[in-house]
């Protein structure tokens, strides 16, 4: 182990010892941070337009601070860009993550210096902590890569503004930032092919040990290192490379792929980041879900997925959620966000300690028929059919195709770009169809009824994906494609790539 490894060993342990301290008590943890959000709140324009003060019971809280989404919130945010102070959390905003919105427009989401510790602090307790539990941290020792945004930023009513990936690039410290690539002005590219040819230069005479981003977004990586270099695996490039990070998509799709590409298989730790707030993160290399972040900042509500959008649904804190069940997450934060509908679905899959699942997007679903597929059916139905099989998927979405233009019954059509074809694409179908089936209660009902007939597969040409996203400005950074939705607008995009 070198020297910084070394040095940071006794930190690593004090941070898993932290975690195991709040993860054994997390109803006591909420209970500590609700009473300092109430505290603040009462403070505010916010808290004084909802009656909070600072002995405000949880009951009362969830009677007269609605739940919001950004439009609910906006009148607030403008407030704030109009220069007031003290309107959703004590002083001004240090920072504004800018993010794109499909009904809002641009979103300016505050972040505060309360709550900047829960973004950068938690994405460091993840990785001290996986340091702590396995004992492998030589990956201080060597060179880190973050594929971020830019870190470049603006201003808006005297707030800096900017990407979320791109603020915690600022809130990293000298002594990791020696390790760190790529460079600034690397960072600061915005188009995405460029930036990507540079990080391989600067990162190709490195001793690159850990690597974080987004999984399509690493595989376009990995696949330019390898061009330019002629090697078969990016461990001949990068022999000490030994730990993947990620968040903001399910790495399982992908692993097969990318560790044919790496050329063997990596630790990797799971991060689930937004701009709203750092919700979970992967604390064992040995149990599934993720950990609820519980002592950061946030007090979390959930409601069930299927009443999200009842005008009362019901509201529920952590002590009262169940295993097994979809819930829509709701956060309050000390940046200033109240009863504040981020748009992901969860599921927990335990108590002791809290873990969850993430299921996927509020907005992201297929229910033309009443079946409401979800995203985690899809991604595990897509898992179970290509098993210990050759094949490798670089990505996939669902549409459901309501008017077949053979005037036949409607289908859920699976866009598909494989690395390794099925070598019988018909029985690739069935496989896949029938693990549809065992995910969702509804959908051999209405194949059965004659609603709907088994799922069509259509098979795409390379990168038609990444042609999606540069139509959208969504190449690179933290974008993603979305696994399913309830319309046509990508398949009408992808039908013209199929093969």
């Amino acid at each position: 182990m070198g020297w910084k490894s070394t040095l940071l060993r006794p930190f690593a342990k004090y941070v898993a010892r932290s975690i195991d301290r709040w993860a054994a008590a997390p109803l006591a943890a909420q209970e500590r941070v609700f009473r300092n959000l109430m505290q603040n709140a009462a403070r505010t324009r916010f808290g004084q337009d909802h009656k909070l003060t600072a002995t405000t019971s949880y009951e009362a809280f969830r009677e007269q601070v609605p739940i919001r989404d950004y439009e609910g919130l906006k009148p607030y945010v403008e407030l704030i860009k109009q220069g007031r102070k003290d309107v959703l959390w004590p002083g001004r905003p240090a920072y504004f993550a800018k993010t794109s919105g499909t009904t809002s427009g641009v979103k300016y989401i505050p972040l505060t210096k309360d709550s900047l510790p829960n973004h950068f602090g938690t994405a460091r307790n993840a990785l001290f902590n996986y340091y702590a539990r396995t004992g492998k941290g030589d990956w201080l020792d060597g060179n880190i890569i973050f594929l971020s945004g830019s870190p470049e930023m603006q201003e808006v009513a005297g707030i800096k503004t900017g990407r979320l990936s791109g603020i915690v690039n600022h809130q990293v410290p000298a002594w990791l930032r020696t390790n760190q690539l790529p460079s600034y002005n690397t960072n600061i590219i915005e188009d995405w092919e460029t930036k990507l040819e540079s990080i391989v230069n600067e990162t190709l005479p490195a001793d690159m040990r850990l690597i974080s981003g987004i999984p399509p977004w690493v595989q376009m990586y990995y696949e330019r290192l390898l061009e330019k270099t002629g090697k078969r695996y990016v461990k001949d490039i990068f022999p000490n490379y030994d730990v993947f990070v990620y968040g903001g998509v399910n790495f399982e799709p992908y692993r097969n792929t990318l560790e044919d590409l790496v050329g063997k298989r990596l630790d990797s730790v799971e991060t689930y980041p937004a701009s709203e707030g750092f919700i979970a993160f992967q604390d064992s290399q040995t149990e599934p879900g993720l950990l609820l972040n519980v002592d950061s900042g946030i007090f979390f509500e959930f409601i069930p997925a299927d009443e999200i959008f009842n005008e009362n649904p019901t509201r529920l804190s952590l002590a009262e959620i169940e295993l097994g069940v979809n819930y829509a997450i709701i956060i309050n934060n000390n940046a200033g966000l109240w009863g504040y509908n981020i748009g992901d679905t969860v599921e927990f899959i335990s108590k002791a300690p809290y873990r969850l699942l993430v299921t996927g997007r509020i907005k992201h679903f297929i229910s033309a028929f009443g079946e409401h597929v979800i995203g985690k059916e899809v991604e595990t139905a897509m898992l179970e059919a290509v098993g210990d099989s050759t094949v490798r998927t670089v990505e996939f979405t669902v549409a459901p195709q309501v008017n077949p233009p053979d005037g036949s019954v409607p289908y859920h059509e699976w866009f598909v770009e494989f690395e390794h074809l099925p070598t019988d694409l018909e029985a690739f179908s069935k496989r896949l169809n029938q693990s549809m089936v065992e995910q969702n209660i509804y959908y051999q009902d209405l194949i059965d009824g004659g609603i709907l007939r088994p799922l069509v597969i259509r098979s795409l040409k390379r990168d038609s994906f990444r042609a999606y996203m540069k139509t959208q400005g969504k190449l690179g950074g933290q974008n993603k494609v979305p696994r399913l939705s309830n319309d046509r607008k990508i398949a009408d995009f992808l039908i013209d790539y199929t093969q």
